[in-house]
């Protein structure tokens, strides 16, 4: 549903910007959020137990050898996992023309958007490891496509509807794997514990992918990133799915 509404954004900004001022754009986009919070507020009910215990922090032995690998697993695959706006950038290089891109954020999202339910439902029958293993493999198979691109508007196409096809498979599973990671008590707190170590490593990871960009050619992000993918995927072999 996060990814439809994408679509649907996107499609709306494709014709406002033809037809009002940009500040508009962005104030009619303000709308959305505004009622999505008034619906939080108001229209979701959460029924919290007293016996609920309160997380005061994780420590090492609610944190299983299995959590702990797929963490640093994690953590070097988004010191890989770049900003998608490298992607449009690359795509502008390749003989894009600007008012394009917008099509190619369109054609990723159009494709994480129809892949993530069959995607969760494959990963509810078969594992959410392997699921996530495939989602490294399309990330892999996007950024070959990218080097390999040398100037062909197809493979880049394609490119992006891989990126989309690993979104697909790689946002929805990711956490229900964490969860179940967890110690039960704190699912929560890990997947809080997650996101804020996979995302200490997510901010220099843009960083690095520029400079690389500007010493060593618009490749080099996706090599560094495609060999961090492959240890990554080698790593996962060794983390048991507790499903």
């Amino acid at each position: 549903m996060d990814n439809l509404g994408a679509l649907v954004g996107i499609l709306l900004c494709l014709y406002l910007v033809r037809t009002v001022q940009l500040k508009t754009v962005f104030l009619i986009a303000a709308v959305p959020s505004v009622a999505a919070v008034a619906l939080v507020l108001k229209g979701v009910k959460e029924n919290k137990s007293a016996s609920t215990p309160l997380f005061k922090g994780l420590s090492a032995h609610k944190i299983s050898a299995d959590f702990k690998l797929f963490l640093f697993l994690s953590s070097l695959f988004s010191l890989g996992s770049f900003s998608y706006s490298f992607l449009l950038v690359f795509a502008g290089e390749t003989g894009f023309s600007t008012p394009s891109l917008p099509l190619l954020y369109l054609a990723f999202t159009a494709a994480a958007f129809l892949s993530s339910v069959p995607f969760g439902k494959l990963a509810d029958r078969a594992g959410r490891k392997n699921v996530l293993a495939l989602s490294y493999v399309l990330w892999a198979m996007s950024c070959a496509s990218f080097i390999l691109a040398r100037g062909s508007h197809a493979a880049v196409i394609a490119a992006f509807i891989l990126y989309g096809l690993h979104k697909g498979a790689f946002d929805p599973v990711k956490t229900a794997f964490v969860s179940e990671l967890s110690h039960r008590d704190h699912r929560a707190g890990g997947l809080g514990f997650y996101q804020m170590v996979t995302g200490i490593c997510a901010l220099p990871s843009s960083l690095i992918a520029g400079i690389l960009w500007d010493t060593a050619g618009k490749n080099a992000p996706f090599y560094l990133s495609l060999c961090l993918t492959l240890v990554s995927g080698f790593l996962l072999l060794f983390v048991r799915d507790t499903k």
